[in-house]
């Protein structure tokens, strides 16, 4: 059975249960005489005549819903019924046989409906298909990185070991993650150098120019604010977050997850999350080479937005992970 929309007649005499399903609307004989004010034998006669003349072909037509019901009022049992439901060609049909202004209204009313349904179908469809599409890139994309250090590797002709050597802080995390085993706390335990609001706000008024989005940094609320300034709390002197790898984890995570902006949420906490690092002198490693590259920082950041909330701890720990083993 699919969704469920309530149609009222214009002097509101005539209020009936709508199902929409498989793109259009179906109606039982209990509803049909409600809607179009006559007799339920009157209504059966017509729908009989309608098939029986070859208006219409019953199969294709009418549909058999099942549905629970209440069986008896002190036993409080309840069972499945199934009940004979017909599709607006049919509907249509009866109110033409009954010549109903209330069947004519319900068609136009019907008609509107299902077009407003199909949209907002498609449209939920289109979202999902460019979501599908966005994780194929990515998939390619992460494919085309792993095949170009392959390459690499036996072009300098490496060891047999080069490829697992390569990756072997990636596989480390990964089987850290099945395990259960991702870093708790981070490495780095100093007094951090917080960035302003205004100088996150700075970041994010230059990152306008790269994006063709109206709406792009608009704030919804006050949650942005909320997010920086929560890695900055603590219970007198012990702070909430001890490392600067657990600050600036936990940053990157709220802002994502605020959901703060009209648009751009996913790129400004990763800018944001950098800008962090950057002042507390975390951005580069001891080998000056940057702490998480650019695929790194889009897998965490996607990672997050598409996690559950009670997931949170173990997607900071992950960030804390990488940012301890880089150094």
């Amino acid at each position: 059975m699919g969704e469920v929309v309530i149609y009222k007649s214009d002097n509101n005499q005539i209020e009936v249960s709508v199902q929409l399903d498989k793109e259009t609307v179906w109606l039982n004989q209990e509803q049909l005489t409600q809607l179009f004010n006559r007799d339920r034998t009157v209504i059966g006669r017509h729908i009989r005549n309608i098939f029986k003349e070859g208006e219409l072909v019953e199969d294709l037509v009418s549909a058999n819903f099942a549905h629970t019901t209440q069986h008896g009022a002190i036993e409080g049992k309840t069972q499945t019924k199934s009940t004979k439901y017909y599709n607006l060609d049919v509907i249509i049909s009866v109110g033409y046989r009954v010549k109903s202004h209330q069947g004519t209204q319900f068609r136009i009313w019907a008609n509107r409906v299902l077009k407003e349904f199909l949209v907002k179908g498609y449209a939920i469809n289109e979202k999902r298909l460019q979501q599908k599409e966005q994780e194929v890139k990515l998939l390619k994309d992460g494919i085309h990185i792993l095949t170009r250090a392959a390459t690499l590797a036996i072009e300098e002709k490496a060891s047999e070991n080069a490829i697992l050597e390569i990756f072997a802080k990636g596989l480390s995390l990964l089987d850290d993650y099945d395990h259960e085993q991702l870093d708790i706390r981070g490495s780095t335990k100093r007094d951090a150098n917080y960035p302003s609001l205004k100088d996150y706000q700075t970041i994010i008024k230059a990152m306008l120019t790269e994006f063709s989005s109206g709406v792009f940094g608009k704030e919804k609320d006050n949650s942005f604010e909320s997010a920086v300034k929560q890695i900055e709390k603590g219970f007198g002197n012990q702070d909430f977050y001890p490392t600067l790898e657990e600050k600036a984890a936990t940053l990157l995570y709220l802002i994502v997850k605020n959901h703060a902006f009209v648009d751009g949420n996913k790129r400004i906490a990763a800018a944001c999350f950098l800008k962090f690092l950057e002042q507390n002198n975390m951005l580069y490693t001891t080998a000056e080479r940057l702490i998480i590259n650019n695929d790194t920082l889009a897998s965490l950041t996607l990672f997050i937005a598409s996690s559950k909330p009670e997931e949170m701890e173990t997607v900071k720990r992950l960030v804390i992970s990488v940012l301890n083993r880089n150094r």
